[in-house]
Parts: C-alpha cells; structure tokens; sequence
C-alpha cells in the first residue's frame, strides 16, 4: 500500500511539473501591444531595432536605410540589430506606423512630414503650398534653426527625431485631362495626404479632395475611388501609379522632406556610445539619400515619360495662378501653426 501511495504522488509531481506547476497562467494577448513584427529577445547589452516604412525596396529611403543598417550594425559591432520593413509590410499609413512609434510597438519609422502634423501641429508649416522655391531653399530650413527647433519639440510627443530626408517636390496627376490652372481640377476626385492643409489646399484650387492611406492609394485609383492624386516624382515609378494615371503636371506645390523617427524612450535607454554611432550614422543616410534622390528623379521622370504618360510643366503665368488661389489657405492656418514657423521657412527662400 505504502509502495501504490508513493507512486501516485510521483506520478502526480510529474504532472504538475510537466505543466509548469499548475499555478502559473500563460500572459493575455494585447491588442495595444500587437504587431506583425515580434522582435526577438535581445541579449543582455544588445538592442533591437526595427524600421517601418512605407516605399518599396528600389526606393532611394530604402537604398539609404540598407546603408544605415549596415552602418549602425558596423560601428557597434553587433550590439545594435537593425530589421528594416519596407513596402508597408507592416503599416499600410504612414499615420499608422507613427503610432506604432510613438507606443513603443516599433522602434522607428520613416515617413513623409505631412502625417506627423496629426501628432504636432507646428510640423503643419512644412505643408504649406509654395512655401519653398527651391531644393536649396528647403534643406537650408530644414537642417538649420527652424529644423532643429521642430525636431526638439517632438520629444514632448515622446519622439526623437533624428534628421530630416528627401521626398523632393510634389506634383499632381489625374486620369481626366491635363492640368494647367486650378479651374482644371474643379469637381475632381482627388486624394491627398493626411494632412488638413494638403486637403485644404486642393479644395481651394477647386477639386473635390479628401485623404486616403497611401498603401491603399493604387487599388482606389484603379477602381476609380480617385480621379487624381499627387505626390514625388520618385514614388510615380517605384509604385507603379503611370499603370493607373494618364496625365501629370509638375506643379511643384508642395516640397516634402520625410523624417527619421524614433521613439524617445527607446533612444533614451541606449548608452551613449550607441547613440551617437546612431546619430552619424543618421547624418550619413540623409546626405546619402538626397544624392539618390535626385539621380532617381531625373531617371524616373524619364522613364514615366516612356511608360506613356503625359507630362506637361506650368509656366511662370500658369503657377502663379496657383499660388494665389493658395493664398486662403496661410490664412487659415496661420494661427494654428504660429506665423513666427511660418516666417522662418519663408526667411530661408532669401
């Protein structure tokens, strides 16, 4: 008998072990904390970093990101492990993977400036339409004072941003007729960013406007959602919008940058030696970057002329037209963003 208790209970201790001992219960998912991308456990002195972004792999923001991973795994050797997913593959919004950011739920994104608007409301000067007139114009504000000022404030947003890259200047394309003056785009079905002043801008030129994700944008425009969008001459080729937009003008409305975003608490909690291999490397991708962009510009400006597009370019008359039905639209916005951005930007134009 004593032998058959025995037994028992050794039988019912590997069970319990067997079950991790019966006390412990398995953590509950959290829909907060989701993600497609699970990072794996980092060793004790080595972190995690991944990119989310939105352009596919023959972009120049991913060209530069390789550079940067490479860079940034070189120089700690090994410590940093930097995991790039690029093309949406986890956020189909720029929006989206700012959040994602801005929760901790990734370490890093690189989006266009426009959405970051939504999170602080100052970034909204860099929408303004015409607000650069040149590239030069645009780089000087965006790595000198009005910049740096910028880049500080989204730390009370719980972001570290680190530089500012190259989208390059916007332009609008539609499936309807060539546009030459904004009367062309009354009643137009047209998709903007998700910023307020974008949408504002093209209501005011006179097109029906609302935004729409980006990573949804070529499905709408061939189920004809849209007539009309607008954006960099890099993202018409590298995704594939001339398969589904006939005309496009180089309106040059809008200069867009994009920025390298971290979350705060995140760069925060690297040593120091770390951050500043992180912070050169970041220097390195954005000079790298602005070079790729402008040689895939003049490329890809070619090759959409190629694909069949039609491409037309304002005149002087035809963009002054433009700016001056622009011209509501500092108005509205002036006080929300605060007129002393907006004349340090427009200072840089001298």
């Amino acid at each position: 008998m004593k032998k058959l208790t025995s037994f028992l209970m050794a039988s019912v201790l590997l069970v319990l072990t067997a079950c991790g001992g019966g006390n412990q219960t398995q953590p509950a998912a959290s829909e907060s904390n989701s993600s497609s991308a699970t990072a794996p456990a980092a060793k004790s002195g080595e972190f995690n970093l991944r990119i989310a972004h939105l352009v596919p792999e023959n972009h120049s923001s991913h060209l530069a990101l390789e550079k940067f991973k490479e860079t940034v795994e070189t120089k700690t050797e090994g410590r940093v492990k930097v995991t790039l997913y690029p093309n949406g593959s986890l956020f189909g919004s720029d929006r989206e993977a700012i959040e994602a950011v801005q929760l901790g739920n990734v370490e890093m994104t690189l989006p266009a400036l426009a959405p970051i608007s939504g999170f602080n409301k100052k970034f909204m000067v860099f929408d303004l339409p015409f607000l650069f007139k040149s590239e030069e114009a645009a780089r000087n504000a965006l790595d000198g004072e009005l910049g740096t000022t910028l880049l500080k404030d989204l730390e009370g947003n719980g972001f570290k941003g680190l530089v500012f890259a190259e989208n390059g200047f916007r332009h609008m394309s539609n499936n309807v007729k060539p546009i030459q003056t904004p009367e062309d785009l009354k009643g137009i079905k047209f998709r903007t960013l998700e910023s307020p002043v974008h949408t504002a801008t093209f209501n005011a030129f006179g097109a029906n406007a609302s935004p729409f994700a980006f990573g949804e944008l070529y499905t709408a425009l061939q189920q004809k959602v849209y007539d009309a969008m607008e954006c960099p001459i890099s993202l018409y080729y590298t995704n594939k919008f001339y398969e589904v937009q006939k005309y496009l003008t180089l309106s040059g409305h809008v200069y867009m940058s994009t920025i390298l975003l971290s979350n705060l608490d995140f760069y925060n909690s690297l040593p120091a030696d770390v951050q500043k291999v992180i912070e050169e490397a970041s220097v390195e991708f954005r000079d790298y970057q602005r070079q790729l962009c402008e040689e895939q510009n003049d490329k890809f400006l070619a090759d959409l002329k190629a694909s069949g597009m039609e491409v037309n370019e304002l005149t002087s008359e035809q963009k002054d037209a433009f700016v001056a039905a622009s011209k509501p639209v500092y108005d509205e916005f002036a006080a929300e963003i605060g007129q002393d951005l907006i004349d340090l930007a427009l200072k840089s134009n001298e």
